[in-house]
């Protein structure tokens, strides 16, 4: 028999002798300690296949049997265990293939899964197509054929995770050292000069100079020479051991300065040293990292891992990237993938030879499009294709964090091309790590900013008195030219005294020609809106009186046998509602048209009257203005909302951020929230399934669960940059 038998002192003694005899790969079957040591049974790794049992091959024991002297149970147990080792290699070997799916069987897959399998083929990885598809909608996953807009929502998914350059001059208009680096053969020094020659188009000669690290290449040098002499613009080498910093000395009046680097392996350990020679010095020097589309997905994979570890390494950030040879390559979508799940922002695209043609800045549709039409996919429906490598050099779980991380970095990119004074919320934010002494004076800076001069429609004022239950106002919320709540409330307190100032102060700054008025404002003020011709509506009691047929009424009686004849969709108290409403020409005391409305938020299931609601317009705005009646009532349910965050961040930050700053905070998520739940286009169905995913739970209220998830978003957030902030030293 195969099986060998060793006995020794201790556990190291006898895996030496089990070494010795059967080599490294030997298979240990089984093992126990005995009274004189240990014992182990174990045969060579190639004879599992040909293994016999002993002619003592035991039966399986009858009741009986366990009474009766048996054969060695250790020997026993290691039989049973080769013997089933060998049928399971025997089955493995005897496994038919399995063909791949057909057309016909694919057809019959839900939506989903089609779509992952297309996106498979396309070179997407597994991760990422789990991710995107993840937060399909169940109007398009139900669907039994393939339709424009499961196209269309997977390529928006798609482009709201690939980050590009917004315009060119954002990179060319900022001076400073830009160093190209990345692996041999990757296109860094005709890259350079299209780079060098685009700024000179916009800048001239003067202010730039071309570098070269490189002196390892023959010629390297007169390469980029010529491509200088070509741009009119001067040259310099440096040697590796010269210090960065007596580059720049020499470089006195040169306001952009791009570096050609020496190409190395990703492999090489000498990544690390050139990247740290680059960052030694005092002065700034700006990563950008040059990808081959037509490289292995494996290959860009650890070219971006090793490239980002050795920046790190050096104390620097590599966070830019430009992809090269998308000529060349067959399919687009494994350096996408690859660039979307690091994080890395796409600045410009190569496709070619010619200087500075062949290089175009990166447009998220465009890069998409080549993505997906590929030659296995172009003209096809959701078909399966061969599944893509998975990622490699992660563990999963770092994997998964990252997935969460780059989730997260969508959701605020979508938010903030979405919600006009998100980016300034964003700042307001991030005043509430400094010490409770600075936040208010920063946020006078903040305020001052205007990131939301000249973008608003209209003011939804809040009425001048504190909260119930609280020691502060509701700030006034904003609205965009759709109607949508921005996401930067404008504090009472700051305001100036009296109705006409203030609207007058928003007209100034924001643009404001919309006022949704809580109460009936004076006279003059009145006055005052019509000769601006301005668009008002204001929320009375019921108890207004006004003059309709030349008698005067309150409203209530105005409408006591009025019929509710019409009634629109509104989100009210975080249900979907109806207000049911009419209205009549009536006149005020000084003998101004007016339209008098009276409305009921019902529940159109039972038709239950929730609450009821009375306005006052301008006759001469018509019935059309029921669209900011709407408003106005949903507006209603962002004091609840700003309490309850309000009360979170208080708990959060244990009293230290300043009441101003938690103010705004509080009031900004929840306009937010609010305009997210009110939202019905396809954009904001996905951004809330986005967003509700990050909150990892599901909630019956969607409006205070677009609340809970937009504080999760931003405390994450603030978690990760201040995990950032700490030592590396520390953390290893």
């Amino acid at each position: 028999m195969s099986v060998r038998r060793f006995v020794g002192a201790n556990s190291r003694d006898v895996m030496r002798q089990v070494r010795e005899a059967l080599g490294d790969d030997a298979l240990i079957v089984a093992n126990r300690r005995t009274e004189g040591g240990v014992e182990i049974l174990a045969m060579a790794d190639e004879a599992v296949d040909h293994f016999e049992p002993s002619p003592t091959w035991p039966a399986p024991p009858s009741p009986s049997a366990f009474s009766q002297p048996d054969s060695d149970p250790l020997q026993t147990m290691s039989e049973r265990l080769l013997r089933e080792m060998q049928e399971m290699r025997q089955l493995l070997s005897t496994q038919p293939v399995t063909a791949p799916a057909s057309s016909d069987a694919v057809s019959e897959l839900d939506m989903s899964a089609r779509m992952r399998q297309w996106l498979l083929g396309a070179g997407f990885s597994e991760e990422l197509s789990d991710e995107v598809l993840a937060g399909l909608p169940t109007s398009l996953a139900e669907q039994d054929t393939d339709s424009d807009d499961v196209m269309t929502w997977l390529r928006e998914q798609l482009m709201a995770r690939l980050p590009v350059l917004t315009e060119e001059a954002g990179f060319f208009d900022q001076a400073g050292i830009v160093a190209l680096v990345g692996p041999t053969g990757v296109g860094k020094t005709t890259t350079t000069a299209k780079l060098a020659a685009r700024f000179v188009m916009r800048h001239g000669t003067r202010p730039v100079a071309l570098v070269t690290t490189d002196s390892f290449r023959i010629g390297a040098h007169e390469q980029l020479r010529i491509y200088a002499r070509l741009l009119d613009t001067p040259m310099y080498a440096l040697d590796a051991e010269q210090p960065i910093d007596e580059l720049v000395g020499r470089l006195q009046g040169k306001q952009w300065v791009i570096i050609d680097t020496v190409g190395m392996s990703q492999r090489d350990q000498r990544v690390i040293e050139q990247i740290a020679h680059l960052q030694g010095g005092q002065a700034t020097v700006r990563l950008v990292l040059l990808l081959n589309a037509a490289s292995q997905p494996e290959t860009l994979e650890e070219v971006v891992l090793r490239y980002r570890q050795a920046a790190r390494a050096a104390g620097a950030e590599l966070n830019d990237c430009i992809i090269t040879k998308q000529d060349e390559a067959g399919r687009l979508a494994p350096v996408l993938d690859i660039v979307m799940r690091h994080g890395l922002r796409v600045l410009f695209g190569s496709h070619g030879q010619r200087v500075p043609e062949d290089m175009t800045v990166a447009d998220p549709a465009g890069l998409i499009n080549q993505a997906l039409n590929t030659p296995s996919t172009k003209g096809r429906s959701f078909v399966e294709a061969p599944p893509a490598p998975a990622s490699v050099g992660l563990p999963r779980w770092s994997r998964d964090v990252l997935g969460q991380g780059r989730r997260l970095t969508s959701v605020l990119r979508q938010l903030r091309e979405r919600i006009v004074g998100f980016s300034a919320l964003e700042s307001v934010w991030d005043l509430a790590s400094l010490p409770v002494v600075l936040q208010d004076e920063r946020l006078d800076a903040v305020l001052a900013s205007g990131s939301c001069a000249g973008k608003g429609l209209g003011v939804a004022w809040a009425p001048r008195r504190n909260e119930r239950g609280c020691d502060w106002p509701m700030p006034d919320i904003g609205l965009d030219a759709d109607g949508g709540w921005l996401a930067l409330p404008s504090l009472q307190h700051r305001q100036p005294a009296g109705w006409q100032s203030r609207m007058s102060a928003q007209g100034d700054t924001l643009g404001a020609v919309v006022h949704l008025l809580p109460a009936l404002p004076d006279p003059a003020t009145l006055v005052w809106l019509e000769a601006q011709h301005l668009t008002w509506v204001t929320l009375v009691s019921a108890g207004q009186r006004v003059h309709w047929q030349a008698e005067r009424y309150a409203l209530r009686q105005l409408f006591t046998d009025s019929s509710l004849t019409q009634h629109v969709g509104v989100r009210f108290r975080g249900q979907s509602l109806q207000l049911w409403n009419t209205h009549k020409q009536v006149e005020d005391a000084a003998g101004n048209l007016l339209l008098a409305w009276v409305g009921e938020i019902r529940d159109p299931e039972n038709g239950k009257c929730i609450a009821r609601r009375y306005w006052l317009t301008p006759a001469r705005l018509g019935a059309d203005v029921l669209s900011l009646l709407v408003i106005q009532l949903q507006s209603e349910g962002l004091s609840s909302l700003t309490k309850r965050a309000w009360q979170q961040l208080k708990e959060a930050d244990g009293g230290e951020v300043s009441t101003e700053v938690r103010l705004l905070m509080a009031s900004g998520v929840a306009a937010a929230a609010g305009h997210l739940d009110v939202a019905n286009d396809e954009t904001a169905v996905a951004l809330r399934t986005d967003l509700l995913r990050l909150l990892g739970t599901t909630r019956k209220r969607r409006d205070t669960a677009m609340l809970d998830a937009l504080v999760h978003a931003f405390m994450a957030r603030d978690a990760i940059r201040q995990l950032s902030s700490v030592s590396r030293e520390g953390l290893a």
